[in-house]
């Protein structure tokens, strides 16, 4: 048996030990089962930890909230052999908008309705094919039931297997392995759609977000052939058109929570000039020095980085937001308040505890992030909150009935010099670090290069 399936059979059993009927102790069996994070979670909140194939560790604590529904806390990394690294204080939705194209109906489903509570099922075999996590859930959110918190299995952990992580064929010898991700899930029925809020954590460090959407077609958004698309027998009936317009609020932490943390922006532009071979693109980090909103566009993403926390290369740590594909959009709230043109993509703002939702948000210090931004106009970004907006616009289809096929929407984290090479090097290759000076790859470039016969290498 090889190191790393040994790691993965490691990995499953430490997910067994405590996850389950999801008591305390079960959840302190857990965390203790795996070498990660010294976590001290606050009261509502349980442990969880899980090795991964790669020998890597991921550690964080686990409450619901009625509104957010799943939040993620005190997200911690451990790469193998090697000390655990704080990444992320907080994590959870913000928002969901959902407009229908005809402008006949409009929902805040996070704020309005809550994606807790009662709206928060509990799962079965037939959802989660991992291990189910029990925790307290105050029975709120349907009007009915008051003062109650059962403890019910709603978090289903899952570890998959996200295929070949890495492949090298070089001096004649094979180097592979596959990888595996961590996949964190809970489901929440809202009106006729049910979402389920995943958080998949890879082997390699990789953070990735989405929100999938099944469940029914409104049963009363039927509408015309300019807003929606003809569903069941001819033409009869027209299943509006419209969108998820989701937002998530991630609060950074990297390195540590007193170490200063700045953010980013990389852009690579081409310059119209012409190498010797291919077009010139210049690459540039442009500092984000204040609360501020950001448009994506192609070859751009943010860092958020550490600058005082250093991996053995020197370089400092960060993280990478990569948005992926989007249909952006502008909030309704956003719109009516702030104008047409204050949509985004990506926004940073300082922290404050009373900054929750990016719209319709209580308690005076602003009622979505258009406010938190404009309101902070000038400060030092310092203890940064990334406001991540992903669109998913929905055009009805014959195979939506039913129930309809899960879409999602999503995005990328991923780490971006956390530590000095792969956080998992394999046999062989722990001296490559930086350009290496004796590759067989140098020595073909080499002898193509003396080579007149107008050949190329690739």
């Amino acid at each position: 048996m090889t190191t790393r399936a040994y790691r993965a059979l490691v990995a499953a059993a430490v997910l067994v030990l405590g996850v389950g009927c999801g008591s305390s102790s079960d959840a302190e069996d857990l965390e203790a089962s795996a070498s990660g994070a010294d976590l001290d979670c606050q009261e509502g909140a349980e442990p969880l930890t899980q090795e991964m194939s790669s020998g890597s560790v991921w550690s964080m604590c686990f409450s619901v909230d009625a509104k957010s529904g799943a939040v993620l806390s005190d997200i911690h990394f451990t790469p193998a052999d090697r000390e655990p690294i704080l990444l992320i204080r907080e994590m959870a939705l913000a928002q969901m908008e959902v407009p229908y194209d005809d402008g006949e109906r409009l929902t805040a489903d996070i704020t309005q309705a809550g994606f807790g509570g009662t709206r928060m099922h509990s799962l079965s075999e037939a959802e989660c094919a991992g291990e189910r996590f029990g925790i307290e859930v105050p029975n709120i959110g349907d009007g009915s039931t008051f003062g109650d918190t059962p403890e019910r299995e709603v978090l289903c952990s899952e570890i998959i297997d996200s295929g070949l992580a890495y492949r090298s064929f070089s001096d004649g010898t094979l180097t592979a392995d596959r990888g595996n991700t961590w996949t964190l899930s809970t489901i929440s029925k809202v009106g006729w759609y049910e979402y389920i809020a995943e958080y998949n954590f890879g082997s390699d460090g990789s953070i990735r977000p989405a929100l999938g959407a099944t469940g029914d077609l409104s049963p009363v958004d039927y509408t015309d052939e300019e807003h929606g698309w003809p569903i069941g027998d001819e033409e009869a009936d027209y299943a509006a058109n419209h969108a998820h317009n989701v937002v998530w609020r991630i609060h950074w932490g990297i390195g540590g929570a007193d170490q200063p943390q700045e953010v980013e922006q990389f852009d690579a532009e081409p310059t119209g000039e012409m190498g010797s071979e291919a077009p010139v693109l210049d690459g540039s980090l442009a500092s984000v020095d204040e609360p501020s909103t950001h448009q994506t566009q192609e070859r751009r993403w943010w860092r958020v980085v550490a600058p005082e926390s250093l991996n053995a290369n020197g370089h400092p740590m960060s993280y990478e937001i990569n948005l992926g594909q989007t249909d952006s959009f502008t909030y309704v709230h956003d719109e009516e308040n702030h104008g047409a043109d204050s949509g985004y993509d990506i926004a940073f703002t300082n922290y404050d505890e009373c900054q929750i939702f990016a719209t319709e948000n209580r308690g005076g210090c602003g009622s979505g992030v258009i406010d938190y931004v404009e309101d902070s106009a000038g400060e030092e970004l310092e203890d940064p909150v990334s406001w991540v907006a992903v669109g998913y616009h929905h055009v009805p289809r014959d195979e939506d009935q039913s129930p309809m096929e899960v879409h999602w929407q999503t995005f990328d984290m991923m780490p971006r010099d956390l530590t000095s090479t792969r956080a998992d090097v394999p046999d062989g290759r722990e001296d490559i670090d930086g350009q290496p000076e004796d590759s067989e790859f140098v020595e073909e470039i080499e002898d193509m290069e003396e080579m007149e016969d107008g050949g190329h290498s690739h």
